[in-house]
């Protein structure tokens, strides 16, 4: 093999072992936590946002609403490096692992990064800030928690790879979805790419769109 080729086959190998792993370790932290928490379906529900002062302002001088989540049911069964907060409007918890990797935990989804170092946003108007959709399926891949069953395809599952409620189950949908599928142009992000890697068994498809 070429060097190009050395380099693209072991950036493929650090992003379908980091992502077996977390997708392992997570749930694992997720059912060591049921032993002391209870069952997850019956788990608060994590906030969205930040604290505000008594103005009615956010105070993000504080740690966001996800924290107080994030330090009860998962900070003692998770190994991690670090733990900061992200000062977006999510108000989302920043959560490094030993093996250079970064979970972004909000409300709204779980977003993996294999290499911490390709965490970036992308600033969206004057006080909110989101990820690069660009890099979606290639840096950084995006989770659902939803235990109470409210998702329809998760049912009451622990972390997963997102999949919306409108999805109809075909591995082709996964692929071709205008809004969410593993393909160049798509009107959000790439958010199907993580299911059919995980449907691989955490390996990158042969005919996967992107390199790495």
């Amino acid at each position: 093999m070429t060097m190009p080729a050395l380099i693209q086959s072991h950036r493929k190998q650090v992003v379908e072992t980091r992502l077996a792993k977390f997708y392992s370790a997570i749930n694992q932290a997720i059912k060591l936590s049921e032993v002391q928490n209870g069952d997850k379906k019956y788990w608060d529900v994590v906030d969205y946002g930040w604290e505000t002062d008594e103005e009615g302002n956010e105070d993000r001088s504080q740690p966001p609403k996800a924290a107080g989540w994030y330090n009860k049911y998962l900070k003692n069964y998770l190994k991690t490096t670090k733990i900061e907060y992200d000062n977006t409007y999510e108000g989302r918890v920043k959560a490094y692992f030993p093996d250079g990797s970064l979970m972004l935990f909000s409300s709204s989804s779980i977003i993996f990064y294999p290499e911490a170092k390709n965490y970036a946003t992308v600033k969206y108007g004057e006080s909110n800030n989101d990820r690069d959709r660009n890099q979606s399926g290639i840096k950084y891949f995006t989770f659902l928690f939803r235990p109470a069953g409210t998702s329809k395809w998760l049912g009451e599952k622990g972390v997963e790879p997102l999949l919306e409620n409108s999805w109809n189950g075909t591995t082709e949908a996964l692929w071709n979805d205008n809004a969410l599928g593993c393909k160049q142009n798509v009107s959000n992000e790439r958010a199907y790419c993580t299911k059919l890697i995980q449907m691989n068994g955490w390996k990158i498809p042969k005919d996967y769109p992107f390199k790495f």
